[in-house]
């Protein structure tokens, strides 16, 4: 293939274009750090005004990092002003169309620029830039913040297209016979971005294409790491017809400063938090969180807090701005056990904090490794996407995770959720143990020699001497 051409003697230049949605920046944002830290690299990050929050600390880090700031195309179904997904969670559909129309101008940009990028690195929502690297005759990798299991789950997807046999049964079970284990998921649990496509949804015609050009991808670099998922990440090298498949987590904060802002502010200080924390008991806290685009509806929210009270466990409950109110008198009856956040919470410093012993939660692939890596099991009610494959490797492959509850509109049964979460940090779970061998190997996984820090090294050359190093 024909690599642009530029300046020789500058270092290699690198365009990252990330999904405006915060599961999606985060990862691809602190891959980008250690790259910009482990080699010389220009690098610059595609991101819309309402964006460059996220992407600030990042800059201010590494000079080396330049922005371009481009406008969020407008889209019908989208109300002005919207450019992430956290914003607008039912509208990932329209937001992965209308960003698909920075294509030209990006053409544009790479034409006009004296020292054009080599490489794009792009999340797996931006499969359009496949097509975009094909014009400009560079080479495109894939992201995806999501692990190997569910990349392999999306790709048999939309290479089979399986259909359903029985319209209106969601309850049709679709097999995917050749990932490994052979998984099952009712067709209510299968990917709502396929589903929409099959249904024939505005805006999803080219959804198809965009995922085949993930598929069709130089490079797949996955936020993962060997022991946690090996046989999927052998498949998808088998099955994508190449080794260039790389993983490189779990991509971890930079920082002690930046575990902190990760994501976002915080309505809450979060020395308070750890101070609150710093009152509890070893392991006796359970972190109650589901992440920056579920809505729990009146019922769910009673019931989680019936069992919070039923239980008598210490916690702290994360809830999304513009979340239904907690049920009268909740706050006032459990305070000293526990401490409810409004809005975006500190989670890697409560998960990594001592008290800590549990995780309820939708099981969103971020917070899956940060729990792990914190050594703290999960109790799994997985609702969308990637979650349902999330659940199963957690709960019946790893053995760290117990299923709760699943689906965006069941409700838990109050008494048994209260027992389960009694018995979380009761100190007596299996999926305790396993949960902290699989800390020790996401920690030895980084580690100088790790298999992830390896794989990042690896990728590292790729962008250095892109046709091997004895042509350097």
């Amino acid at each position: 293939m024909t690599v642009a051409s530029g300046n020789h003697n500058a270092p290699p230049h690198v365009l990252v274009i990330p999904f405006p949605a915060q599961g999606h920046m985060i990862p691809l944002l602190d891959l980008t750090h250690k790259l910009a830290s482990n080699a010389n690299l220009t690098i610059t990050i595609l991101t819309t005004p309402k964006n460059q929050t996220l992407i600030s600390p990042l800059i201010s880090s590494h000079p080396s990092i330049h922005t371009l700031l481009l406008p969020f195309p407008s889209h019908p179904s989208l109300p002005p002003g919207i450019e992430n997904a956290k914003d607008m969670p039912r509208s990932i559909p329209p937001i992965i169309s209308s960003f698909s129309n920075l294509h030209h101008p990006l053409i544009h940009w790479f034409n006009s620029h004296p020292s054009p990028p080599q490489f794009i690195i792009s999340d797996m929502f931006c499969g359009w830039t496949q097509q975009l690297a094909s014009e400009l005759g560079i080479r495109r990798l894939v992201f995806s913040p999501s692990g190997a299991f569910a990349f392999s789950i999306m790709s048999f997807l939309w290479k089979e297209l399986p259909k359903r046999k029985i319209d209106n049964d969601e309850n049709e079970v679709v097999s995917f016979d050749r990932v490994p284990n052979s998984p099952k998921y009712p067709w209510w649990q299968v990917s709502p971005l396929f589903r929409s496509y099959v249904a024939g949804y505005p805006d999803t015609e080219r959804f198809r294409d965009w995922n085949l050009g993930n598929i069709a991808s130089w490079g797949l670099v996955v936020n993962s790491f060997d022991e946690l998922e090996k046989p999927y990440l052998d498949y998808l090298q088998m099955e994508l017809g190449h080794d260039r498949v790389w993983a490189v987590g779990p991509l971890l904060p930079a920082d002690d400063s930046s575990l902190k802002q990760r994501g976002g502010s915080s309505p809450v200080l979060v020395n308070d938090v750890v101070s609150w924390l710093d009152k509890k008991e070893d392991r006796k806290v359970v972190y109650v969180c589901f992440g920056s685009q579920a809505i729990l509806t009146k019922d769910q929210t009673e019931a989680i807090a019936s069992a919070l009270v039923k239980s008598g466990v210490h916690f702290i409950w994360s809830m999304k701005i513009g979340h239904v109110d907690l049920p009268s008198g909740f706050e006032e009856g459990t305070h000293g056990k526990g401490l409810v956040i409004r809005g975006w919470a500190p989670q890697v410093v409560i998960l990594n904090h001592r008290a800590v012993g549990a995780f309820l939660t939708h099981c969103g692939w971020n917070s899956v490794l940060e729990s792990v890596v914190s050594g703290v099991p999960l109790l799994a009610w997985p609702m969308s996407a990637d979650q349902f494959s999330n659940a199963t490797l957690l709960v019946e492959e790893l053995k760290v995770a117990k299923k709760v509850c699943e689906g965006v509109k069941a409700v838990p049964d109050s008494d048994r959720l209260g027992r389960v979460l009694a018995e979380s940090v009761s100190g007596s779970d299996m999926e305790t143990r396993e949960v902290l061998k699989l800390q020790a190997a996401a920690l030895d996984a980084v580690r100088e020699g790790g298999s992830s820090e390896k794989d990042l090294r690896c990728l590292t050359e790729q962008f250095l001497f892109p046709f091997g190093k004895s042509e350097t």
